[in-house]
């Protein structure tokens, strides 16, 4: 349904990235942030579903054409290690968000796991955005603080979860909380992962289709 598209960064460098464009000329934007194992079908497949959703989505590839097995963890944990998670938002999100902004459109960031970090860190570096949605991914705080998010966030988190585990996710709400921020969190009796139905072993479809649907009611309230 999508195409591969070169875009810019602020600095002027080429980044690419899948896009989805929805019917509707006159749409809102979705960036779409990948997990650790780089620019899965998968997360295409997202981008896809936004586009039917009524949003143009841009999933920009942060691993630059490397993408990994999703059983070899040690691959996908290398790459993660190596992002530059600071030049992927500042630069490569913040470039899909200024293509799908220019004509006028409000623009919307979603990530998932490695791209939910991802994504609280660009609600506190990117200008161009309206909201975001954040699924079972937190920075560290000295990458981004609850007090320096400027956007509404909504997020999703798993309680069978070992790496952002419930004790990170419950953190993250009182930092947010205190700090006066608008935080929508819904926590699933699932897996970490689980809106991934490529991965069976973790994929809960009902907690999926229930995440799906109120982050695309939020994306509407706040992006039109």
């Amino acid at each position: 349904m999508g195409t591969v598209i070169t875009f810019k960064r602020p600095d002027g460098k080429d980044a690419s990235g899948y896009l989805a464009n929805a019917a509707r000329g006159n749409a809102p934007g979705v960036v779409v942030i990948q997990e650790w194992w780089g620019l899965q079908d998968q997360i295409k497949g997202l981008c896809d579903r936004f586009a039917l959703a009524g949003f143009d989505a841009l999933a920009p590839d942060l691993y630059k054409g490397t993408v990994v097995p999703y059983h070899d963890t040690d691959s996908a944990n290398r790459e993660m290690n190596s992002l530059d998670f600071m030049d992927a938002t500042t630069q490569t999100v913040r470039g899909a968000a200024q293509f799908l902004s220019k004509n006028g459109a409000k623009v919307g960031l979603t990530g998932f796991c490695l791209g939910g970090a991802v994504t609280i860190i660009g609600a506190t570096k990117i200008p161009e955005l309206a909201a975001g949605v954040v699924f079972y991914g937190i920075p560290p705080e000295q990458a981004a603080k609850p007090a320096d998010v400027k956007i509404p966030l909504q997020a999703h988190f798993a309680n069978k979860d070992d790496w952002c585990t419930p004790q990170v996710v419950d953190a993250f709400e009182k930092g947010m909380k205190a700090a006066g921020k608008s935080l929508e969190l819904f926590r699933y009796d699932a897996e970490h992962a689980f809106v991934n139905e490529q991965r069976q072993a973790v994929h809960d479809r009902e907690a999926a289709e229930l995440a799906w649907g109120r982050a695309t009611e939020f994306f509407r309230k706040h992006l039109g």
